[in-house]
């Protein structure tokens, strides 16, 4: 017993420091209170390289969005005999600057830029002075002509700048894309909830309609169209849009039929919730991973389809800068090797920048990954 005693009094308690257990306290109480959406997005940038894509993608759009302030024929900002002009937000005839006619002011004419070189007059251009219309009457060399000090990325067949044909070109493409994906969720998340919510007969006759809507040739019916109708943005956005929604449809479908059964919503139905109230406050928020999910691909979907239209001459009107009409005249001219080399490259590296952006939003958004 004396033993046991002595042996104990040799062992301390371990002491406890205050300022841990209320800082491991306050780190657990951080971590709980986090809603399911922060704590997808801290998983969301842990993945760098969709964190990045994300970053690379989204300032590309928002440098598209002022391509008229970074590629354009016009000034941005002149100063002639004492006068202050904006050409770049009104069309300044050419009289205003010397000249005989009353025409919109060609400033890469070199009558004009020989004006603005006087002393006192100046003309702010943007960093390529170059729509993507513009037509250089005063090139060097014939067309399409290879990168240089003026054409960055060379000209096309018709003297146009293949830099500002790519930039305004992907300002089309992905406003296009998120046109058409919008579109496709509002329909597809529609379709699949009243299939999947109300089942039964509703979903075995909107499957049914989707299983024959599906099986129509769409590339004929825009064939068919392209005859009939003069080619417009608005048209190829409404003929695809009638066919981009059912891979949505079926995800959202496949959920509701998942969760319709679950106890909250037995809850809600005991409560005197209606349909259309259970379908909008419960269903519709915890179904919403695979919608989310499928926006990079679904993006990604829509600018294949217009760069391939374009491609076959079906897509935007002629004269409309596009990915497809660029690849179209590398295709049209082997020789010029800047315009399919550069256009291929930008369309890879956007489908890569979406296709990263997706796979790292499918883990985040993954249920069995949110404790890792």
């Amino acid at each position: 017993m004396s033993g046991w005693i002595r042996v104990s009094s040799l062992i301390k308690p371990a002491t406890v420091r205050p300022e841990l257990v209320e800082g491991a306290s306050t780190s657990s109480a951080r971590t709980v209170s986090l809603s399911p959406s922060r704590r997808a997005w801290l998983r969301f940038k842990r993945n760098r390289l969709g964190f990045w894509s994300l970053l690379l993608f989204c300032t590309l759009f928002f440098v598209s969005l002022g391509a008229e302030l970074i590629s354009n024929d016009k000034p941005l900002l002149a100063r002639y005999n004492g006068q202050w002009y904006a050409p770049i937000f009104s069309n300044v005839p050419e009289t205003e600057f010397g000249g005989d006619f009353k025409t919109p002011t060609d400033f890469l004419d070199p009558f004009i830029q020989a004006q603005f070189a006087k002393p006192g007059n100046w003309a702010l251009y943007p960093p390529n002075p170059y729509h993507h219309s513009t037509l250089n009457y005063f090139a060097k060399e014939p067309n399409p002509s290879g990168p240089s000090a003026d054409n960055w990325l060379g000209t096309d067949d018709r003297g146009r700048d293949v830099v500002a044909r790519l930039l305004y070109g992907f300002r089309i493409s992905v406003l296009f894309a998120l046109a058409l994906t919008v579109i496709g969720v509002v329909l597809g998340i529609i379709t699949g909830a009243i299939q999947g919510f109300f089942g039964g007969k509703t979903d075995l006759w909107f499957q049914r309609f989707i299983e024959i809507w599906g099986s129509m040739p769409e590339l004929y019916l825009l064939i068919i169209f392209a005859a009939l109708f003069d080619p417009s943005i608005g048209l190829l956005l409404a003929l695809l849009s009638l066919f981009g929604w059912m891979g949505l449809s079926d995800y959202v479908r496949a959920e509701f039929l998942r969760n319709r059964q679950l106890d909250y919503v037995r809850a809600a139905r005991a409560l005197g919730l209606s349909n259309w109230q259970i379908i909008w406050r419960h269903l519709l928020p915890n179904s919403l991973t695979p919608v989310v999910t499928f926006l990079p691909f679904r993006m990604s979907a829509a600018i294949l389809a217009l760069t391939s239209l374009d491609f076959l001459g079906l897509g935007v009107p002629p004269g409309t800068p596009s990915l497809g009409e660029l690849l179209a005249q590398g295709k049209n001219n082997i020789d010029a090797w800047w315009i399919s080399l550069s256009t291929f490259a930008l369309l890879v590296v956007t489908l890569l920048l979406l296709t990263f952006m997706g796979d790292a939003l499918r883990d985040a958004l993954d249920p069995r990954k949110a404790e890792k």
